[in-house]
């Protein structure tokens, strides 16, 4: 079935991305400048940074049509991945097998226009999508180390660990490794650096040290193999946010788009759109950090996710990935206000299944019946204001045994989910 639905995304969008990525460093392998070149048709050039290139530079052996179905594969297993880690504790909490779910939750995703269209257009964006995944799982085991050291102080836990295995056992159990997935996907594309914004927010200043570490290796990396394509990238393509299309594109989802659609012109009024979407960003990394303060780190990625979509230059449908969570979240937090003994209303958790519904169907909608009307654009701003988060879904902090205080009600209570 998965493999079916693969051919016909495939077939639908013709892998267009993948096909001008392919000329481009097909021409590039061959002395052409990465970026002088143009699809003959639209006249559009290529915005991959060059170490992404690089890597890709082994799809250009084989012909477009197999390199297209290579890199969906890839994508759909980086998206089964991901389900597990974000779909796998839901499951859990209600007593729920996780196999059933996460294929459930995959099949459903699968569907949904932004895995249709990354898919069936060949871009990276599951690729990414799983890479800074993996890092929820890093901050996840982080969070829990601290919690058992917390709690069972063991006298030879200052002691290194001895031992090519006892090494990666302390640092898978520790998630030592935490921020890697960020920086290589920030390598791959810029909009993941919002997340090691983040990582300083929230103060997790390793995880933050080593996600800019592994982005600035794998870009002097890219220096180092294609001097000349790098610094064409730093120095002219970085700034061309219209080299995949216009800005007012009905595609780009965009605040800017929005923006640039309302004022009826094909690029954006800059000082209306920076001053709104530094807005947003400040909004949405608040709301961020109130989440991962309260141990929902899958929505407190989720929200980041949705921030760096709405304030992008480019947002098309298929770099808005991080919906996928929030229709799960939206679902959780009705599960959670439903068993809730503490919340005994009739129709509890109904606002967010509704909502829930409401943008899983703008998800499956064909992108003509919505493009036109802003939907994803407005959904996507609605969603990083209105985010709900579950408390002590996975704790954030370690747990201190303290002499109970007096709770004091702050004079402007932060925002909070169900």
């Amino acid at each position: 079935m998965a493999l079916g639905l693969i051919g016909l995304f495939l077939q639908a969008y013709g892998w267009q991305a993948l096909a001008l990525d392919h000329a481009a460093i097909h021409g590039w392998l061959a002395g052409d400048d990465l970026y002088g070149y143009h699809s003959p048709d639209l006249r559009l050039g290529t915005s991959l940074p060059p170490i992404a290139a690089a890597l890709m530079a082994p799809l250009t052996a084989l012909p477009a049509p197999a390199a297209a179905w290579l890199l969906a594969l890839a994508g759909t297993a980086a998206l089964v991945l991901a389900l597990i880690v974000l779909a796998g504790p839901v499951a859990r909490r209600y007593r729920r097998p996780r196999g059933p779910v996460v294929l459930v939750a995959a099949a459903l995703a699968l569907v949904a226009e932004p895995v249709r269209a990354t898919l069936g257009l060949g871009h990276l964006d599951l690729l990414l999508f799983g890479l800074i995944t993996a890092d929820v799982v890093a901050l996840r085991r982080a969070a829990l180390a601290r919690r058992r050291d917390a709690w069972w102080p063991r006298p030879d836990s200052a002691r290194p660990p001895r031992g090519r295995s006892d090494r990666l056992r302390h640092i898978w159990s520790t998630g030592a490794w935490g921020g890697v997935g960020i920086g290589v996907a920030t390598a791959l594309a810029v909009g993941p650096a919002l997340f090691i914004v983040y990582l300083v927010v929230i103060r997790r200043w390793r995880a933050a040290a080593t996600a800019t570490v592994t982005a600035v290796s794998l870009t002097l990396a890219a220096l180092v193999i294609a001097p000349d394509a790098t610094a064409t990238w730093f120095g002219t393509v970085l700034t061309q946010v219209d080299r995949s299309g216009p800005v007012g594109d009905p595609a780009n989802q965009s605040l800017a788009g929005l923006l640039a659609r309302l004022y009826d012109s094909t690029s954006t009024p800059v000082l209306v759109w920076l001053s709104f979407a530094v807005l947003l960003l400040a909004v949405g990394l608040i709301r961020a950090r109130a989440a991962h303060a309260d141990g929902d780190e899958i929505a407190a990625f989720t929200l980041v996710g949705l921030t760096g979509a709405a304030a992008a230059p480019v947002a098309t449908t298929h770099r808005l990935i991080w919906m996928l969570p929030a229709v799960l979240i939206l679902v959780d937090a009705a599960a959670r206000m439903r068993v809730t003994p503490r919340r005994p209303r009739r129709f509890a958790g109904l606002g967010y299944a509704v909502g829930a519904l409401a943008t899983y169907l703008l998800l499956i909608a064909p992108p003509q019946w919505t493009v036109g009307w802003n939907a994803y654009a407005f959904a996507v701003i609605v969603l990083m204001n209105a985010l709900p988060w579950r408390p002590a879904v996975v704790p954030a902090n370690p747990v201190v045994r303290r002499p109970v205080a007096p709770v004091r009600v702050p004079a402007i209570p932060g925002p909070r989910g169900s």
